[in-house]
């Protein structure tokens, strides 16, 4: 996989001092990062919550320049599904303060203080207790309430359930909102899926957009992979199971928890009020299927 930003600004703008971070991809059980490789510019690496993040440095940086600046990652990737029941879990650790602290907290615009979004987490979980049957009753009441389609921006959760249609980066923040107000740590996970094309070999593969899914907490397991909404193939169900506690081998993760990009100035973090990656540069993803891995 390869990832890699080309200036090209929308205004006029100059930084003294701009480091760009872009997140890297992320070792799991089900994803090993054999090599990683600097496209155009340098980059000096950085560990975050445990994360690799690429940092690229422009002293100054002028959008009078042109630059191209990216990563090339060689990757072993395979499909995963967790064989956990309900009824391995009747009886589980209870979460952690620090765990509490930072997944059971509005900090994404969740809009888990609002009256439609706190009603949707009530009625998403009934009275379901175990923790697996409360993420699957609330998974189902997310795909019985959201119909998907691309969205211009991503939307609060509450907007979002009172119009019934959502991307998928929406379908996540619902799913999010009401889960971590029942009580269940959750985070984003992404960040891009390869065209599922294994025929096609040293071609390059462009895939169409970004892609979001998430992660769930069993205390004394650890983080479960949950897709967001390709299992809703079908208006009402029923809904297949086979992306819930599991991913295609074409799902890259990268930047697990963190963001995937972040621009700071002199020091000082920007936001997306004051410049945007996307007034910044345009992004060029591709994909090149080397070889099958052999069965495991």
């Amino acid at each position: 996989m390869s990832y890699v930003e080309e200036i090209e600004p929308l205004d006029e703008v100059y930084l003294e001092d701009l480091e760009w971070r872009i997140a890297l991809p992320s070792e799991t059980p089900r994803q090993k990062v054999r090599e990683i490789t600097a496209i155009g510019c340098p980059f000096v690496e950085e560990m975050q919550e445990g994360e690799r993040v690429a940092v690229f440095k422009f002293k100054p940086f002028s959008s009078q320049e042109r630059h191209i600046f990216g990563w090339r990652a060689i990757l072993e990737v395979r499909g995963i599904k967790y064989q956990i029941q309900p009824r391995d879990l009747e009886s589980i650790q209870p979460l952690s303060l620090d765990y509490r602290e930072k997944y059971l907290v509005d900090d994404d615009n969740l809009a888990m203080a609002s009256p439609t979004v706190r009603a949707a987490a009530a009625a998403g979980v009934a009275r379901e207790t175990n923790i697996l049957r409360k993420l699957l009753s609330i998974r189902n009441y997310v795909y019985d309430c959201l119909s998907y389609s691309l969205t211009a921006k991503i939307e609060a959760p509450d907007v979002v359930l009172q119009r019934g249609v959502g991307s998928c980066g929406e379908y996540v923040g619902v799913l999010l909102a009401l889960m971590r107000l029942n009580g269940i740590a959750c985070r984003t996970v992404g960040r891009y899926k390869c065209p599922p094309f294994p025929q096609q070999k040293e071609v390059p593969l462009q895939p169409e957009y970004n892609h979001v899914w998430l992660e769930f907490y069993i205390p004394g397991f650890g983080w479960v992979p949950m897709e967001s909404n390709p299992d809703d193939i079908q208006e009402q169900g029923p809904y297949p199971l086979r992306f819930f506690m599991g991913l295609a081998w074409y799902h890259v993760e990268i930047g697990k928890g963190i963001k995937f990009q972040r621009l700071s100035s002199q020091g000082q973090p920007l936001n997306r009020e004051q410049i945007s990656v996307g007034s910044l540069a345009i992004n060029h993803v591709r994909f090149r299927i080397l070889s099958e891995l052999p069965a495991v």
